[in-house]
């Protein structure tokens, strides 16, 4: 029999969880700082073009997507053979050493250096996944997962507002902040951080074959409908590229708003993804399931974006917050109902590969929603500066789409087979 649904006791579950959570904010804190300021560095560079500066933005973009593609799946069977815990440091520490590239690069060749070494081995969001389904009992790993989605909605809520004001003081001063916060969270994990994984669960061997985006591909068709669900998370991931692609330069031309109103925005959506995260994903996944969470989180993402398209006002515009915050019950549904279909061996491999796609999707977003955005522009005639937010819609929708058939509870064989 396997040992899949045989996780460590409530004691170890609630101090793994614990530790996950701390680093998951701390780092989602770290992420938030350099939101605001990174444009404008990579700008300064530029020689205060904005044109180049967005070319430049969009590569490095780019650039770091490429690198969680190819790197995601290596990182994840890492993970399977030797362990969360020495993964999760090597990623915070690639972090706090991009941070301090930030703070110290004397031109943009050596910034886009950081961002790739940052790419190649961010891989603490997924592993800290990976590591909470190895201390966490299935049925309850969807409510944990809203948990940890929260961490990072704490994080961007703070985080920028933090970037901000340091950025009014010096404009390396956020990043030598982030690279600290990075560099004692690294610290905090080697001192503190217990292994999830114990040695018996573990993968036999790193294999070659599967440490690859390829290889990836093979595990997520090798198990009944876990292609879909992926299917499933990486739509979400490309749309919500919408609102770091276009959505400052969006609500700018459409409403006029100023930074501090764009900032308002980010604050009550976070707030309203926050809650639904922490508050309302546990309860929620109790009462209807794993499957009608995801029908949820696809469908008010859905609704929430065409929302935003066609709204006539700022104020219209933000009265959408608490549809779109909806979609909060998307992902942890997901992640719960794939980390059901796989071996404890597995799921690194599992995290690594959806950490792949999100490269994938980090990459085509920006392209996607930067070119419908411009074209609508241009075309006055169609009269539509909205039709960025309908096309992610449209994702969020085929999403709710596939989830019909695909967000199902695993068959008890394919549990404990």
């Amino acid at each position: 029999m396997s040992n899949l649904t045989t996780p460590p006791g409530p004691k170890a579950r609630r101090a793994g969880f614990g530790f996950i959570f701390a680093l998951a904010l701390m780092n989602s804190i770290s992420f938030g700082i350099m939101i605001p300021i990174l444009p404008n560095l990579i700008k300064e560079f530029a020689g205060g073009d904005t044109a180049a500066a967005s070319e430049w933005n969009l590569l490095f973009a780019s650039a770091w997507g490429l690198m969680q593609f190819f790197t995601g799946p290596i990182l994840g069977l890492m993970s399977d053979r030797w362990g969360r815990r020495p993964v999760l440091l090597i990623s915070l520490f690639g972090l706090g050493v991009d941070f301090l590239f930030m703070a110290l690069a004397p031109s943009l060749a050596w910034l886009f250096l950081g961002r790739l070494l940052n790419g190649a081995t961010a891989a603490s969001f997924s592993t800290a996944n990976a590591y909470l389904a190895d201390v966490t009992a299935p049925q309850e790993r969807a409510r944990l997962f809203g948990l940890l989605g929260a961490s990072f909605s704490v994080g961007f809520i703070f985080g920028p507002a933090i970037g901000g004001f340091l950025g009014e003081i010096n404009l390396r001063l956020p990043f030598v902040a982030a690279a600290g916060l990075t560099l004692v969270n690294w610290l905090y994990g080697l001192l503190v951080l217990p292994e999830s994984l114990p040695p018996e669960r573990r993968a036999a061997r790193f294999d070659w074959t599967r440490a690859n985006p390829v290889g990836s591909l093979r595990l997520l068709r090798s198990k009944r409908d876990l292609l879909g669900l992926a299917g499933i998370g990486f739509l979400f991931q490309v749309a919500h590229m919408v609102f770091p692609t276009i959505f400052v330069l969006y609500v700018g031309y459409r409403y006029g708003w100023t930074p501090q109103t764009m900032g308002l925005m980010f604050l009550l959506t976070g707030v309203a993804g926050l809650v639904v995260q922490s508050l309302l994903v546990g309860p929620v996944v109790r009462r209807v399931g794993e499957r009608n969470a995801v029908l949820l989180g696809a469908a008010g993402g859905a609704l929430g974006l065409v929302w935003y398209g066609s709204a006539p006002t700022g104020a219209m515009a933000v009265a959408g917050i608490p549809i779109f915050a909806l979609s909060g019950f998307l992902m942890p549904g997901v992640q719960g109902l794939m980390t059901r279909r796989v071996e404890p061996h597995q799921q690194g491999q599992l995290q690594g590969a959806n950490q792949s796609l999100t490269g994938v999707a980090a990459i085509l977003g920006p392209i996607v929603f930067g070119e419908t955005f411009a074209w609508s522009l241009r075309n006055q005639a169609f009269q539509a500066p909205g039709l960025a937010m309908y096309v992610a819609g449209a994702l969020l929708a085929l999403a709710f789409v596939i989830a019909l058939g695909a967000a199902k509870a695993p068959e008890p064989e394919a549990i404990a087979a």
